[in-house]
């Protein structure tokens, strides 16, 4: 392969995992192969190999692109508004994500997880799924805590308790919406959603 510059390499990367995505969603990823990727793209299979080892890590690199996690979105929020209390900045991050989800690309990613992945061996979706769920359970839990240790939750309401009610929530729209984006908006329906949750864990001044 001719010597490339790095924007060169970094463009065909690029590419070759936007061509990943389009396949991925068309075929399913147990049955693309790296040679179906390559002629989407308009390339050979050598330049395939050139930037991934194989499919389990196109397929890893893919996801890479549209990571949001949970608590990277809170810190972020934290940092510019450092009045919020932990609910406030917990709806505002799940309202973030949710609009970030609605994003072409993280919808494409997201679709292609949960809906035309299945296990082959290097690749086990229950997994990752299991494991981003776990993450974000996590950082709610943390967020749940602190309203509880602040007075903010009303006395009904454990924190494991509202951390079950919200990334049930959560779960149930994201997986709906993928299924059937144009049947309701995520950000409006499911931020509408998500505001009266709050309200009903919410202790009123």
């Amino acid at each position: 392969m001719p010597r490339r510059t790095k924007a060169e390499a970094e463009a065909t990367r690029e590419a070759l995992l936007d061509a990943a995505e389009d396949v991925f969603l068309e075929k399913g990823v147990s049955r693309t192969s790296l040679e179906h990727i390559a002629r989407h793209a308009g390339m050979t299979r050598g330049a395939v190999y050139w930037h991934f080892k194989n499919k389990a890590d196109l397929f890893h690199a893919m996801l890479d692109r549209v990571k949001m996690p949970l608590q990277q979105i809170i810190d972020d929020i934290t940092a510019e508004r450092q009045t919020l209390g932990p609910l406030d900045t917990l709806r505002l991050a799940t309202l973030h994500a949710f609009e970030m989800l609605e994003r072409p690309r993280s919808c494409r990613v997201h679709t292609i997880l949960m809906h035309r992945c299945e296990f082959i061996s290097d690749i086990n979706p229950v997994e990752l799924q299991n494991r981003l769920a776990s993450e974000c359970r996590e950082v709610v839990r943390r967020c749940f805590q602190q309203a509880h240790d602040e007075g903010l939750l009303i006395n009904e309401i454990a924190p494991n308790v509202a951390t079950l009610m919200l990334h049930s929530m959560i779960g149930g729209l994201v997986h709906d919406w993928l299924r059937a984006p144009e049947s309701f908006s995520l950000r409006e329906s499911g931020g509408e959603a998500i505001d009266n949750l709050f309200h009903l864990v919410t202790r009123q001044a």
